[in-house]
């Protein structure tokens, strides 16, 4: 399945990480960017729509503040994302330019992505630049995204682009060989070929934080993994020192880590609940609610529900947990946290008498606006 998905991809997105592209000191490698842009451009070339998920803009704007090492203020580290963003999109646009290619810098963050429509606009601006013929150059706005710079959401960032655009294949050029069974930096570890589920025991198998020029980790990884395989895409987790290695993986190579894509996706609206949108609280449920929902495919009742945590609205997507305190599904619910708390446990004849109003829902959260996980 992996030489034929990564042969016939069509599609493709490229993510890149800061430690790559400093080439082990602070500052851009010039260098690595024209290497890693002949890669891509040689993809292009093939038939493919390429997009590139690239970090890097910390790390770039060191130098030019002065800085030898990554400070550990976080103002400090927007004020060299400032800096470097511009050098970085500058450094890109001129080695495409060899290649006759336009690029278009999209500057995203977490929370701009969590309502579904401005989900929807950061997708039809991807869209329209490949239609183009432009390579989109997508970065977290570190300049204002605490979250990216303290958890390397680049990754995860690679992960949601690849459904925002349907993509056939996500590529993470890193600086370890694939996905281990081990920390690599610790001792021996031997590469996985291939991960067909991403399991209990791969969550554990994934290491912390990641270098002193990124700010991701091996967690990070693999959540893009399940990001991508959910949206039906293949991901694979290589090396990168060498940026041709792209053309290699394109070629089918088992070359890193392949990650299988689901054999049943999850639609556009399902994905955002799962991974897009904002999480607003919690709602508990009883051992019968929780097989209803993971086996029987069932609505979640107010009988079902045992607590809530947090303070959401109607509308507002919240986590199902289970008796034993593991989060085991998504949702979007049809009633605020008050209303929750006042109508679980109770049958859904009772709930007009409770809420003093005819106009009530009988689930909590419809089985249409639930996602297993």
């Amino acid at each position: 399945m992996r030489t034929e998905l990564a042969r016939k991809a069509r599609r493709v997105v490229v993510k890149v990480g800061s430690s790559l592209l400093a080439g082990g000191s602070p500052g851009l490698s010039e260098e690595y960017v024209r290497a890693l842009v002949d890669a891509i451009a040689a993809a292009r070339g093939s038939g493919r729509d390429v997009l590139l998920v690239s970090s890097g803009a910390i790390v770039t704007g060191l130098k030019p503040l002065g800085f030898e090492t990554k400070p550990k203020a976080l103002r400090l580290q927007q004020a060299a994302a400032a800096v470097g963003q511009g050098v970085l999109v500058h450094a890109y646009s001129e080695a495409f330019k060899r290649h006759g290619l336009v690029v278009g810098q999209v500057l995203l963050t977490r929370d701009g992505m969590e309502g579904r429509e401005r989900y929807v606009n950061a997708q039809n601006t991807l869209v329209a630049l490949l239609e183009a013929g432009a390579i989109p150059i997508i970065n977290e706005n570190d300049t204002v995204s605490v979250d990216e710079i303290r958890i390397g959401d680049n990754d995860t960032l690679a992960g949601l682009c690849t459904r925002l655009v349907d993509a056939d294949l996500l590529v993470i050029l890193t600086d370890v060989e694939g996905f281990c069974t081990s920390d690599p930096r610790k001792g021996h570890a031997e590469v996985v070929d291939e991960v067909v589920n991403i399991t209990d025991e791969v969550e554990r198998m994934a290491g912390g934080a990641g270098t002193d020029s990124g700010s991701g980790g091996m967690v990070t990884k693999i959540e893009a993994a399940r990001m991508a395989t959910a949206a039906g895409a293949g991901m694979v987790l290589v090396q990168g020192r060498d940026p041709s290695i792209l053309g290699r993986v394109l070629q089918g190579e088992h070359v890193g880590t392949f990650f299988r894509p689901r054999s049943s996706p999850l639609e556009a609206r399902k994905f955002w609940i799962s991974f897009a949108s904002a999480i607003a609280g919690t709602v508990r449920v009883n051992e019968g609610a929780h097989k209803a929902l993971l086996q029987d495919g069932r609505s979640l009742l107010p009988v079902g529900v045992t607590g809530v945590d947090g303070e959401f609205g109607r509308g507002d997507t919240v986590r199902i947990e289970g008796a034993d305190g593991v989060e085991f599904a998504r949702g979007i619910s049809n009633y605020s946290s008050d209303d929750v708390r006042l109508i679980g446990g109770k049958r859904s004849t009772e709930l007009a008498e409770l809420l003093g109003t005819t106009e009530t829902e009988d689930e909590v959260i419809h089985r249409d606006n639930l996602v297993i996980l």
